[in-house]
């Protein structure tokens, strides 16, 4: 059963798989499932060498069907909001399609869990879970000094991570507020000619989807005079593996905003 509570049917163990969701990409690889890997999007960057040895069946929102069917899959990795139900529904007249919906860390466990069960890997995936639930347990102990914040994910328009999503799980997880949190829209559109009313203690610009850089803090310095910090959106919004080094990566975080701001 997948994330979505679908039932999946496979008669044994998958060994040619395809992967659209470059978090769980990383996460087979981390499993010890490269060799298995048949089919990757081409924002599956981790690791490195991968795309030059893997097969790339488009992007995360259009595939060549074709060629994955080529592929011969034993299964496709999806994820309710990377991918559309449109590619869904098409995949599953070729394979076998797991959907993951991962909002909080528990359900990024469940993904690290369902895959060690599906491909074999318990003894692995039972060691990932381990061991983050051991940083886990050191991060919740760190002092985080609570903040009211908004963490761009794009510009033009000017949109922010809200409630329901990864990020905003992960925001609390750094005691910070999210203050789009209160929108209805899980990435409500922002004025940013209006920004000063809501008030911030932090503004965040994340990596990805919109490669945000030092140039755009001076965009909303003309509307909001506070600290403004640039982040590394793959810490914040990739689950699986990702999760061990992302810790560290708020540690560092932590640290160098409590002694700049």
């Amino acid at each position: 059963m997948d994330q979505l509570k679908r039932e999946l049917h496979l008669d044994q163990t998958p060994v040619r798989i395809i992967s659209l969701v470059p978090s769980q990409t990383e996460l087979l690889v981390d499993l010890g499932l490269e060799d298995h890997i048949v089919g990757i999007t081409k924002f599956c960057v981790h690791p490195g060498h991968l795309r030059k040895h893997k097969t790339i069946v488009g992007g995360t929102k259009e595939v060549d069907f074709e060629k994955i069917r080529s592929l011969d899959p034993d299964i496709i990795l999806c994820n309710k909001e990377e991918n559309t139900p449109e590619m869904v529904k098409e995949l599953e007249k070729i394979s076998t399609v797991y959907v993951s919906d991962v909002i909080s860390i528990d359900d990024a466990m469940e993904v690290i869990r369902d895959f060690g069960t599906i491909f074999n890997r318990r003894p692995l995936s039972a060691s990932l879970m381990e061991s983050f639930k051991i940083q886990f347990s050191g991060f919740k102990k760190l002092y985080k000094e609570p903040r009211r914040v908004v963490y761009f994910i794009w510009r033009k328009p000017w949109m922010a991570a809200g409630k329901n999503t990864f990020i905003n799980s992960l925001l609390e997880l750094n005691n910070w507020e999210n203050i789009a949190g209160n929108a209805e829209s899980r990435y409500p559109e922002i004025e940013i000619e209006n920004f000063t009313g809501l008030n911030p203690d932090l503004v965040l610009l994340s990596s990805e989807p919109f490669p945000f850089r030092e140039k755009h803090k001076q965009e909303i310095n003309s509307h909001y005079k506070g600290p403004i910090a640039l982040v590394d959106g793959e810490y914040f919004s990739w689950y699986g593996s990702r999760l061990l080094p992302a810790l560290e990566y708020f540690r560092d975080l932590q640290m160098k905003l409590s002694s700049s701001l």
